[in-house]
């Protein structure tokens, strides 16, 4: 499993693209992971799917809500990842009116989740290989903190620990 001080595997994520701009085109694009994160602060948190109840009443918007304080605190940029294709997560960007304040990555193939070894197998439910909620504070594509969600447990990955921590790295 990944840990702090750990490089982030080299994998590519993808994102759904609702306009088109400089180098990319409206629908999904790749995210190279190391070249996303080179020289940035990423607040990066994971969840098992789109659309499911605590991570869409609890989960994301907390990090939509606390995006300006993330912001404040020296992060350049929040991801949320999922073992979803990239429409489903441009279409989960949509109803929770992340609006550019946290980019919606998909992991269709869990191969980011399986990289980090924080993988949750659903199989038995019908859902396959997911991946656990955590969330961590990324610097310049190097782990600074990792916080892993217990089975269903909400009390570790959510915003506000991660943006103390932000803020308490930033000093």
């Amino acid at each position: 499993m990944i840990k702090v001080g750990d490089t982030l595997p080299s994998s590519t994520l993808m994102e759904y693209s609702e306009v088109e701009g400089e180098g990319c085109s409206i629908g999904p694009n790749p995210v190279p992971v190391d070249k996303a994160t080179a020289g940035k602060t990423i607040a990066l948190f994971a969840l098992p799917g789109a659309f499911t109840p605590t991570c869409s009443a609890k989960h994301v918007p907390g990090y939509v809500e606390k995006a300006a304080e993330f912001k404040a605190a020296g992060v350049d940029e929040i991801w949320c990842v999922s073992v979803n294709d990239a429409f489903v997560m441009g279409a989960w960007a949509r109803d929770q009116k992340t609006d550019g304040k946290v980019r919606m990555l998909g992991d269709g193939s869990a191969a980011f989740a399986q990289a980090t070894g924080l993988t949750l197998d659903l199989s038995g439910r019908g859902m396959g290989l997911r991946s656990n909620r955590y969330s961590m504070l990324v610097r310049d594509g190097k782990v600074v903190t990792l916080n892993v969600e217990a089975p269903g447990k909400f009390e570790v990955s959510d915003a506000d620990t991660l943006l103390a921590q932000a803020r308490g790295s930033a000093a």
